[in-house]
């Protein structure tokens, strides 16, 4: 199932712009594909506002410390990646430390395995090391993205077995140039 937001793309390369606080609506939509909620039958993205621990990655987003990257394709918005400073009660899956933001990234599905998520990582990673010491994410075991993160850098912190969907990641990449 397809959120009607996200029109159907043509073969054009989408062009990459920083996330503002009016994307928070598609955000949103690229939470519900991050966090697989499109694999439950009638499930639609603003449901996931209901869920606090999933709520938190998106609502109020445009706050110091949050940092984004937007895909743009020529009939609108086609992936994200962004990072949040999630601490203290506000933690998230991926927390490792409070001055480590947390990491969600998605592409539409028409897009994924058209190395947009690559880009994005990049692009973001970018931006973030100039921010932050660090930047953490939790990852399913299986899903295929984990090989992303792991040809980035990232580094496996701890294993979370109680995680709703199986078993899951805690990650982290350091920026030693910083």
């Amino acid at each position: 199932m397809v959120p009607p937001r996200i029109a159907p793309q043509s073969s054009a390369t989408p062009v990459l712009r920083l996330a503002r606080a009016d994307d928070q609506p598609f955000l949103l939509t690229m939470l519900f594909y991050a966090a697989h909620a499109d694999e439950d039958e009638g499930v639609r993205p603003e449901q996931l506002l209901a869920n606090a621990m999933l709520a938190r990655y998106v609502v109020g987003f445009g706050r110091a410390g949050d940092l984004g990257v937007i895909a743009e394709g020529p009939r609108g918005p086609v992936g994200a990646a962004w990072v949040r400073l999630l601490a203290g009660d506000d933690r998230g899956y991926g927390w490792v430390a409070d001055d480590t933001p947390e990491l969600a990234i998605a592409v539409a599905p028409a897009m994924v395995g058209a190395g947009l998520g690559a880009r994005m990582l990049g692009e973001l990673l970018e931006h973030a090391r100039t921010r932050y010491p660090a930047v953490s994410l939790s990852v399913r075991r299986e899903n295929p993205a984990r090989r992303l993160y792991v040809r980035f850098g990232f580094a496996r912190v701890r294993d979370v077995t109680n995680r709703v969907g199986g078993g899951s990641e805690t990650m982290i990449l350091r920026f030693e140039d910083r």
